[in-house]
């Protein structure tokens, strides 16, 4: 499961322009922050259902019969205004009442979202105050507009979230080239069709209509009785470019920035400290992803580690550290968000790590079930076991032998042998792995950590990577194998590594997390209700993409003990895009690379 990360230092935006920077140590924790924090959200939220319902009635105004009505024609004449701008007038006051109406923006605080919004509520208020003064619209609308004006003047104080530094740049940028691009095709049709077009217009006649295409305005150029459609398509072609120039440049402008990766040197000995001190999450060594950011809490005594992407900040597995200062760094982390407009938002935490974001605010939900073997009860005797016991004695008679050994205990070249096999017997397959990865193989960095190899008359064919879980325990990080290699190989080196255990002095030892675990159970029972067998029979297809069911059946034959997993969110309408993100995070999807490649330019 793979990331990419937001910074507890000075980090460098996604294009390389501007700064974006956090402390990585927080003021002391302040119960009455917390209620405050809540009180100021209860007010940011209520400012942003206002501008929702003012730009849904802009909209319906802009769109129905009558309505348009009144802001085309009537405005047009109330205003002195020429004939052209009728449907400008329309497009305009449609585009403010959906610019307001998508108050993302707002919701996350954002400075500059709320110039915007103060901006458009003032032109929606002339507009209404026009129409009154002509005695054509009640004084309603107007009051309502006015009233939204004053509270975003209210709260100005409250919408703090910095922008992306090299967003402005880029809505420029945007605006330039999409609108000269639909400016310069409509000048070209119109040029390129001389006996369509009434009288012998101008250039500069030409270059005005393709601009005032861009707005819905009509231009000078007037067109044949049978060059209707030559009409229709430059105003059609003007007006889209003229839209898509705005909210392309609206993105840019408002969007969240998004640090690229970056662990900082001091970020990671401070959180290697706090691991040493104490045993933690099972995932807590995967907050040393280099890809990943850390805020501190006061003290330096726990941390929260996470990546931004698409907006959302990503922290997974629980805290690291004291668990008494939990409560001070998960407000730390809340208030990194708040700053730079993220959605904050945890995977892969356990019942401890989730009740302490719940009591901060955040929405739980199980997302699956962790895989732990204890040493002292594995065993592959009794029925249960039949099949890997099976399986282990076959691939024992074939050949095969497994060696288990710290990586300190390889020296160099043998070390730099172990990583590029790895990475060979990827191949091009993309990292996978966030929550439950290290995104490194056999690097002197980690000394602690565990290789298994698994080798037919001495020739490797598997290997499995394992960090530290404490002092006692061990998280698997890497499983792979030669695309050769006989099938139960991994089975081998599983049940290797538990008959070596306590040599190695490891308890315990944390398998793959297998995703909706509990659903498909559930689906499989006798009794089962409908739902339950439609919802585990929908995770079986998902399971031809993103292997849910075949992990889940892989964990299930070593019995292991099964603790949930949570996805920590800040309300339902979050939930989408958070796991669209995690899945771009794990290596599952996501965002495509080009996509990625534009938005970053």
């Amino acid at each position: 499961m793979t990331g990419s990360e937001g910074s507890g230092r000075p980090g460098t935006t996604g294009d390389g322009q501007g700064d974006v920077r956090t402390r990585g140590a927080a003021p002391a924790p302040d119960p009455e922050a917390r209620r405050r924090r809540l009180s100021e959200a209860a007010v940011v939220r209520a400012v942003v259902w206002a501008a929702r319902i003012v730009g849904a009635l802009t909209v319906v105004a802009a769109v129905l019969p009558a309505p348009r009505r009144v802001l085309g024609s009537e405005l047009r004449s109330t205003l002195g205004l020429p004939a052209g701008l009728g449907l400008a007038s329309l497009v305009v006051t449609a585009l403010a009442g959906v610019g307001l109406l998508l108050a993302t923006g707002l919701r996350r605080r954002k400075q500059r979202a709320w110039w915007v919004a103060t901006a458009t509520t003032t032109f929606l208020v002339v507009v209404n105050l026009l129409h009154v003064l002509d005695q054509r619209r009640g004084i309603g609308p107007a009051v309502l507009v006015v009233a939204l004006l004053a509270a975003l003047v209210a709260t100005r104080r409250y919408f703090v979230a910095r922008q992306d530094p090299g967003g402005l740049g880029r809505s420029v940028r945007s605006l330039l080239q999409f609108g000269l691009s639909g400016f310069l095709i409509v000048w070209v049709l119109l040029a390129l069709n001389p006996r369509r077009l009434v009288g012998d217009p101008s250039v500069a006649a030409q270059a005005a209509h393709a601009a005032l295409s861009l707005i819905g305005v009509t231009g000078p150029v007037e067109f044949e009785q049978r060059a209707v459609w030559l009409d229709d398509l430059t105003s059609a072609i003007g007006l889209t470019f003229g839209v898509v120039a705005l909210v392309v440049a609206g993105y840019h402008l408002l969007r969240s920035p998004e640090p690229r990766p970056a662990l900082e040197p001091d970020d990671e000995q401070r959180l290697r400290a706090l691991l040493d001190r104490r045993d933690g999450d099972s995932l807590g060594y995967f907050a040393l992803r280099r890809d990943k950011a850390a805020v501190f809490a006061h003290g330096g005594k726990s941390a929260v580690s996470y990546r931004v992407l698409a907006g959302v900040a990503l922290a997974s597995g629980d805290p690291v550290g004291d668990v008494g200062a939990w409560p001070g760094v998960i407000e730390a982390f809340l208030a990194t968000c708040t700053r730079y407009g993220w959605s904050p938002a945890v995977l892969g935490c356990s019942e401890r790590g989730a009740t302490a974001w719940a009591k901060a605010g955040l929405d739980a939900l199980e997302l699956g079930d962790e895989a732990v073997l204890e040493t002292a009860s594995f065993s592959l005797d009794g029925r249960p076991m039949r099949g890997v016991r099976q399986t282990v004695n076959r691939m024992q008679r074939s050949g095969h032998t497994v060696e288990v050994a710290r990586l300190r205990e390889f020296d160099e070249t043998g070390r730099m042998r172990v990583a590029e096999r790895a990475h060979r017997w990827r191949g091009d397959e993309s990292e996978r792995g966030f929550s439950m990865a290290s995104s490194r193989v056999a690097d002197p960095s980690d000394p602690d950590a565990v290789i298994v190899t698994a080798l037919r008359e001495g020739e490797p064919t598997g290997m499995l990577q394992l960090v530290p879980w404490g002092r006692d325990g061990l998280s698997l990080d890497l499983m792979v194998r030669d695309p050769d290699a006989d099938n139960g190989v991994n089975e081998l080196m599983i049940a290797e590594l538990m008959a070596a255990a306590k040599e190695h002095g490891v308890t315990r030892v944390s398998l793959n997390f297998a995703m909706f675990r509990s659903a498909l159970e559930r689906g499989e029972r006798i009794g089962a209700g409908p739902v339950a067998r439609g919802w585990a029979r929908v995770l079986r297809i998902a399971s031809r993409w993103w292997q849910i069911d075949s992990l889940y059946r892989f964990n299930a034959k070593f019995r292991p003990a099964w603790y949930p997993r949570y996805v920590l969110f800040p309300a339902v309408r979050d939930l989408p895009r958070i796991l669209f993100v995690v899945l771009e995070a794990e290596g599952f999807g996501g965002r495509p690379p080009a996509l990625l490649r534009l938005l970053r330019r």
